[in-house]
């Protein structure tokens, strides 16, 4: 049993793992339900800035900028907010690369795992290179 602080209200909890690294069931509650109101909110104001979000959510802007490197969050493409790519710093409205970042990333795992080509000549096995027994 893992046994571990909570790193919000300090109390003990049961740790069983899961996306909220260190938070207590009732802490997960809570952040979720400002999740939900940080995403309505989001939705019927789609030109508000991220520090306005911030202000009448009740939610710092390091959580929102988290849901939205996790995905969880995208922003209209009218939306004044935007992240950036950390490759490239182009200004994204969700996760953590561009489209042109992906891709590059997706052709080089992709090129790790072909399987490699073996243009060796291969030998002929010639009457001469047999293997021979000592009588």
């Amino acid at each position: 049993m893992d046994v571990r602080n909570c790193r919000v209200c300090g109390r003990l909890y049961n740790y069983i793992g899961g996306s909220y690294r260190n938070l207590c069931p009732d802490c997960i509650t809570k952040l979720e339900e400002k999740f939900r109101v940080v995403k309505e909110y989001i939705e019927e104001n789609r030109t508000a800035m991220i520090n306005e979000v911030s202000e009448v959510c009740d939610v710092s802007v390091k959580q929102i900028e988290q849901w939205v490197r996790e995905e969880r969050l995208c922003f209209a493409d009218d939306s004044p907010i935007g992240l950036d790519c950390e490759v490239c710093g182009k200004t994204i409205k969700t996760g953590r690369f561009c489209d042109g970042c992906k891709n590059t990333m997706l052709n080089q795992l992709g090129s790790m795992y072909a399987k490699p080509v073996n243009n060796a000549p291969r030998r002929r096995a010639d009457a001469a290179a047999k293997m021979r027994y000592l009588d």
